[in-house]
């Protein structure tokens, strides 16, 4: 524990005093949408730009090792590297956050990662990201790729699919 900041380092992972861990940020939401409908809004061109974006098509190859364009406007594009592709329950891609413009790989990025379990008629999601102890981010990118960002925009990002995969399955 370093006496300057209240936290444990563990395996890479950082554990402030209470135990959370700031190395991972985890968000789960039950939609009244079905998986098929779930995987699409999360992995289509189309509907990728509406939930986490400016509404424009988002370049996608779905594919291990492809790209996803993700535009944050005012200049931050971030191109995210694909890792996992399991239609239609497992999906997951690095995201270099703190270095617009640069493609996403080890050592740049946290790993985002969904997960689609069927719940009845609809799909409980889980998200997932990791890696945030494992970066070096530059101070002038740092507010908006941190840990405190993150966690904040998931909250919200999550109940963005929510709303978007249920108004089109309606």
């Amino acid at each position: 524990m370093s006496a300057n900041d209240n936290t444990t380092t563990t395996g890479g992972s950082t554990v402030p005093e209470g135990g959370q861990d700031r190395n991972r940020i985890e968000r789960e939401i039950s939609i009244a949408a079905p998986v098929e409908r779930v995987w699409a809004v999360l992995t289509e061109p189309e509907h990728v730009g509406s939930w986490f974006g400016q509404g424009e098509p988002t370049p996608v190859d779905l594919r291990p090792g492809g790209i996803m364009h993700l535009d944050h406007g005012a200049g931050r594009q971030f191109p995210t590297t694909i890792v996992t592709v399991e239609p239609p329950h497992r999906f997951s891609y690095r995201w270099a956050s703190g270095f617009p413009g640069e493609v996403a790989v080890e050592g740049n990025s946290t790993l985002v990662e969904f997960t689609l379990t069927a719940e009845g008629e609809g799909t409980r999601l889980r998200v997932t990201e990791t890696g945030f102890a494992d970066l070096d981010i530059p101070a002038e990118t740092a507010a908006g790729a941190s840990y405190e960002s993150h966690s904040e925009g998931w909250s919200a990002q999550v109940d963005n699919i929510r709303r978007y995969a249920e108004r089109l399955a309606a």
